[in-house]
């Protein structure tokens, strides 16, 4: 280009000294007017073509950065700061004035494509931590909805901000609403709901928990041990300072069950303590009247001495049932089952209490399977059973009355009964009859006992043996109670 103008502006200088000089001529006088003519013609020639091709040197050179622009432009940015970026650009002519600007529009241009792909990294890594705490955030609803104790949450406008399933079900909540209800209207325990708001304003210590009574939707009332905080914020800086303008969480534990185990404890200790008073002061007593010199004659010292032994002897059974059961609860129990016949053992049992049936005149009637009835059982701790069973109707029949043993097949399993003709028990006793320590009020004084050989015998069918013991009765008329054991197809050992 640089070229061109300078070929045109020569031209230029030459066609206009030749002017001149013709002109110089014209004055002197001189005739020369077709070679004057000539060389004049001559440079507007040269003029007129180095300005035709000046023109046509930058119309090319325009094209030029043109198509190098519209390549530039349409190159992804994020490449342009590679080295191989150009290389598949139109070159451009390397005099031209325009190509100090576009490598500058290149460098701003690959600048911004190193922006955009930083951009592009930091919201991949923002995506992906959103994927991890939406992750997160669905993994915790899971946990809470799981859990089976109540939760609660609420925010500095005293509005429910989170329950789980089983606080709605607690407080009938209505799981579209509960975004949007407020505290106040949980009516079921107005205690639970000071203490959140207490919390939430800031006037109770940290972790502070206390036992409330709340109604459920049946109207049953249950007792909950309440553990509730202040709720902090999400991003882990501590809640606004002032009242109202915190949260709190509360989360509600069933203690009912915890409680119901320490009155039965209370009541056990309770039992096993009467129960041992009772022969340890009779036999505290009966040896104070021998130390004294109360029994002088031999019949009365050994008539002191049969209700020390007898004494001793309940004392003895007591607290070998407790062991037993101890052991059986605490499934430390040593147990030595063996195939055998359920008969063999009834029938050893119907021997043992035979002197106590006579000793009331209740005829003991023992009606057998003729078949065998085996059992994989601890005969031991079977006839144990067995004896409990049957001491306990013999116990409660009054005299000249009858129990009744028997025994029969039901498929896969074997079945005895023992019914006997005594006071019977009413729906509540036959609910309780086989807690530890409970004796029917009513028969309290028609016989004594520990009240521990029917919780002791269901023990010894249920948990040891894996059957089942079941009592019918009818007050006034009588009572059945029914063993029902797995059966065991081969006999011996």
């Amino acid at each position: 280009m640089r070229t061109a103008r300078l070929l045109a502006a020569a031209g230029f200088v030459l066609a206009g000294s030749w002017v001149a000089a013709d002109m110089a001529m014209l004055v002197a006088g001189h005739a020369a007017w077709p070679w004057r003519w000539l060389m004049v013609g001559c440079g507007l020639l040269v003029a007129a073509g180095s300005l035709a091709l000046w023109r046509h040197l930058s119309s090319r050179d325009r094209r030029a950065v043109e198509h190098h622009l519209d390549a530039l432009v349409s190159l992804d940015l994020r490449q342009l700061g590679q080295p191989t970026a150009l290389a598949d650009l139109p070159p451009l002519p390397p005099s031209s004035p325009w190509r100090p600007l576009a490598e500058r529009l290149r460098q701003a241009l690959a600048a911004l494509g190193e922006q955009l792909q930083e951009s592009h990294q930091r919201r991949a890594a923002l995506e992906a931590r959103l994927r991890r705490a939406s992750q997160e955030v669905a993994r915790a609803r899971a946990v809470l909805e799981a859990i089976s104790d109540p939760v609660l949450a609420v925010d500095g406008a005293g509005q429910v901000a989170m329950a789980n399933r089983a606080a709605r079900q607690l407080l009938d909540l209505d799981p579209a609403a509960t975004e949007q209800r407020p505290l106040q209207r949980l009516s079921r325990c107005q205690e639970l709901i000071d203490l959140l708001i207490d919390s939430s304003q800031g006037t109770l210590p940290a972790g502070r928990s206390n036992e409330v009574q709340v109604a459920d939707p049946s109207g049953t009332v249950r007792s909950y041990r309440v553990h509730c905080g202040p709720l902090e914020a999400s991003t882990g800086e501590q809640p606004p300072a002032g009242p109202g303008r915190g949260g709190a969480v509360a989360v509600l534990r069933d203690i009912g069950r915890e409680q119901e185990l320490r009155k039965r404890n209370a009541e056990f200790v309770s039992a096993v303590s009467h129960e041992m008073k009772t022969p340890l002061a009779g036999i505290k007593a009966y040896v104070e009247l021998l130390a004294e010199g109360e029994a002088e004659e031999e019949q009365t010292r050994e008539e002191f001495l049969r209700v020390i032994d007898g004494q001793a002897d309940r004392l003895q059974r007591l607290i070998d049932n407790l062991l037993c059961l101890a052991r059986i609860e605490a499934g430390v129990v040593e147990v030595n089952k063996k195939n055998g016949s359920l008969n063999e053992v009834l029938e050893e049992g119907v021997r043992v209490v035979q002197p106590a049936a006579d000793a009331k005149s209740i005829h003991l009637d023992v009606q057998l399977s003729p078949l065998y009835l085996g059992v994989h059982a601890d005969r031991d701790m079977l006839l144990q059973a067995a004896i409990n069973l049957l001491s306990n109707a013999i116990k409660y029949t009054p005299e000249g009355g009858r129990v009744t043993i028997r025994s029969r097949l039901a498929d896969d399993h074997v079945v005895f009964e023992i019914e006997d003709t005594g006071v019977g028990l009413d729906p509540e006793d036959c609910r309780r009859i086989f807690d530890k320590f409970y004796r029917v009020q009513k028969n309290h004084r028609m016989a004594s006992g520990t009240g521990l050989g029917l919780p002791l015998a269901r023990h010894i069918v249920e948990d040891v043996h894996g059957g089942r013991l079941t009592v019918h009765s009818v007050p006034g008329q009588g009572s059945t109670f029914a063993v029902t054991l797995p059966k065991s197809h081969n006999p011996g050992t």
